[in-house]
């Protein structure tokens, strides 16, 4: 516990508040480059196999981030969008990669929490008149 005198002296230090999503470099989304794509598993409990990605972004920082959603067509020199976001079951993943921006396509399938996924309300009415019973 400080004294008066202490205080009266140095006063508190303030915390400093760390990044989430450091290689971002405080900007809400950088554009980046697929080095490597492959397959990763979660930590237990979870069994799967979650769809990662290795990219440069446009600092040269190089990092390793989640593709959402079913299905994607990403290859090595594929351009993407690079946001923040933790994946709670994958070790080491802190991005997230933006769907329906650069060469991610959107997951057209979507139908709840559709902005996630880069599905516009268009693309929805589209689908769902293209579907065959």
């Amino acid at each position: 516990m400080s004294t008066l005198r202490q205080l009266a002296n140095k006063g508190r230090a303030r915390k400093v508040k760390k990044s989430q999503a450091p290689a971002l470099r405080k900007n809400p989304q950088k554009r980046a480059v697929c080095i490597r794509v492959f397959t990763t598993n979660p930590r237990k409990p979870n069994s799967a196999r979650r769809k990662v990605t290795r990219v440069r972004l446009s600092n040269k920082k190089k990092i390793t981030v989640n593709i959402p959603g079913k299905g994607h067509t990403l290859t090595k020199y594929s351009k993407i969008l690079v946001r923040g976001g933790s994946v709670r079951d994958t070790p080491s993943v802190r991005y997230r990669a933006m769907r329906g921006k650069l060469d991610l396509k959107p997951w057209t399938a979507r139908r709840r929490a559709r902005s996630k996924y880069g599905v516009t309300r268009q693309m929805m009415i589209d689908f769902s008149n293209n579907i065959e019973y």
